[in-house]
């Protein structure tokens, strides 16, 4: 086609949108020129193919495989844990036999900040977000019944996720089952806890040595195991935008990736195992161009500024949770709908593996019903709807393409900002990481309180209903029980819910206090690994408590704070 020709049909065209505004004034969160079209995008087809490449080659953008899901499917790794261990052993079991091809492990707060179900700080708390883990002991139990050489368990756990991780080695081996056939991943991304979600224990340089003693521990005895899960997901939890969610993320890799080498290590041999966590968010299309820059931006930062040389190590492989801050208590039926929508952007995007919240999650845990239905939603996005019959579906669209860029574009601008105040730890530290977060939620919720953002069923479409029935709540009794066994595995007796998975005997307490001591020893040297030292403190049954506790002795304990 002409030029000349082009040019009319362009005037035929802007004439017609200035007639159609005109009468109908455009609405949301529209680009300056007011719609997409090619025309709006100075880039031919041509061009395009040009750019965006194949999957499974660098950069990445279109996936990190090059037959995607048509080889087979992202792993189902539903997120559960609540209660007692029994209880969320039962759960796992049944999603493992209703499909679920992946565990994903939900920790009770105690647990993830490190303290013991009768620590005076625990009260209330234990067995409510998640499942209470005081000891191996509890490991065997939530595991119990499961082969861990045949299924891959992710843990959301941070602070102190060496220790989870070694209770995991130890069941095991337990069970017959060497540390290098473990498959899984642990969170262990502590900077998003500063920055975003809270729950950390030690200042960030003691936090960074445990995170790189991970890196080296299990790049040479558990070579299968994803080491770190960089997490944007509760970034973007917290009130980010969908650039900032994967600049803040990356950012943090970076500075994990530079402890890792200042620590010794060659990058193609750890950054193989690194993984990502996203978000998956309402807007559908901004969702999936977010996926493929993330692909691209980190792909580069792998290969220009670290200088990988393998291709893995400049994968960005990531799993992803449905955006729980999206679900609302009001009118909760409406949430299967926002999971579903959510569902195909991730599987549109590309993920590895995918956990899909449930209806209730705005109001409780979620019951085994809610739980199906979530399954579900993303069985029938994989069989029914044909978006995993193609690799990267949106391939070439002119809005996702130019979305892909604009979200590059501010993920790089933001990354420079970050490299300008000294890195992410230095950019934590000063705050200004988590301004940005709050500048961008406090604009969200003003949005939708001025109703410039629709949430049906909360600023429009409201309806009077009932308050829900049939919700899973905790009782008391959990942490009471909880804290009874402990206190008699502390004084070294036999607790018969423990021998029903092989601890027959009472814990030596004199292997407890030295294997403590060897630990605290261990932590005071800089340069010593402290992964062998937690996993003997593991297997002689000392607890999460008592293990933290020495290291915070050595540590010290984080105070948030803010200087910029």
């Amino acid at each position: 086609m002409s030029n000349e020709k082009i040019q009319a049909e362009l005037d035929q065209y802007n004439a017609s949108v200035e007639k159609a505004v005109a009468k109908f004034p455009l609405r949301g969160n529209v680009p300056e020129k007011g719609l997409y079209t090619p025309l709006d995008i100075d880039m031919t087809p041509e061009a395009y193919a040009d750019k965006i490449g194949f999957p499974g080659v660098y950069p990445f953008t279109r996936g990190v495989q090059p037959t995607m899901y048509r080889g087979r499917f992202w792993t189902m790794r539903m997120y559960a844990g609540f209660s007692t261990a029994k209880a969320s052993n039962e759960r796992y079991r049944y999603l493992i036999a209703n499909g679920g091809t992946g565990l994903s492990c939900a920790f009770d707060l105690p647990t993830q900040i490190g303290y013991d179900s009768d620590d005076p700080i625990s009260e209330g708390e234990v067995g409510k977000v998640g499942v209470a883990i005081d000891s191996l002991a509890d490991m065997q139990i939530l595991f119990d019944k499961i082969d861990l050489g045949k299924v891959s368990t992710s843990m959301t756990i941070n602070a102190p996720a060496s220790v989870l991780l070694c209770m995991y080695i130890a069941v095991a081996e337990k069970q017959g089952v060497s540390m290098d056939k473990l498959r899984g991943t642990i969170q262990n991304d502590i900077l998003k806890e500063y920055a975003a979600r809270g729950t950390y224990i030690f200042p960030p340089r003691p936090s960074m040595r445990l995170i790189t003693n991970i890196f080296e521990f299990c790049s040479k005895n558990v070579p299968l195991w994803n080491t770190i899960s960089i997490s944007g997901y509760h970034i973007r939890e917290a009130g980010s935008t969908a650039s900032q969610e994967i600049a803040f993320t990356i950012a943090d890799g970076i500075a994990y990736v530079d402890a890792a080498i200042k620590a010794g290590m060659d990058v193609d041999a750890f950054a193989g195992r690194l993984s990502f966590f996203w978000n998956a968010h309402n807007n559908v299309l901004e969702e999936v161009a977010k996926f493929r820059a993330s692909r691209r931006v980190w792909a580069k930062v792998m290969k220009e500024r670290f200088g990988a040389k393998k291709a893995k190590s400049m994968m960005l492989r990531v799993h992803t949770q449905t955006a729980g801050s999206m679900l609302t208590a009001q009118q909760p039926n409406n949430n299967i709908v926002r999971v579903a929508l959510q569902t195909a952007a991730a599987v549109m995007g590309g993920t590895q593996s995918l956990h899909t919240n449930s209806k209730d999650e705005a109001l409780a845990l979620p019951t085994t019903e809610s739980v199906t239905i979530a399954l579900r939603t993303q069985q029938i996005v994989a069989e029914e709807s044909g978006l995993a019959d193609v690799i990267d579906p949106l391939a070439g669209s002119y809005y996702v393409e130019a979305m892909t860029d604009r979200i590059e574009k501010e993920a790089w601008e933001y990354i420079k900002k970050i490299d300008d105040l000294g890195g992410a730890v230095a950019a934590i530290e000063k705050g200004y990481i988590q301004k940005e977060i709050q500048d961008s939620a406090y604009k969200w919720q003003m949005d939708v309180e001025a109703k410039k953002r629709i949430i049906v069923g909360v600023n429009k479409y409201q309806v009077e209903e009932e308050p829900p029935k049939g919700l899973l709540k905790v009782d008391a009794s959990v942490g009471i029980e909880q804290s009874k066994r402990l206190a008699d595995l502390k004084a070294g007796k036999t607790v018969p819910d423990y021998v029903a998975v092989g601890m027959t005997e009472g814990r030596n307490n004199d292997d407890v206090k030295a294997a403590l001591a060897e630990l605290k020893t261990a932590a005071q040297d800089e340069n010593e690994n402290l992964m062998p030292h937690i996993l003997k403190a593991v297997k002689t049954y000392a607890t999460l408590g008592e293990i933290c506790n020495t290291l915070r002795d050595v540590f010290g304990l984080y105070e948030a704070h803010v200087s910029l």
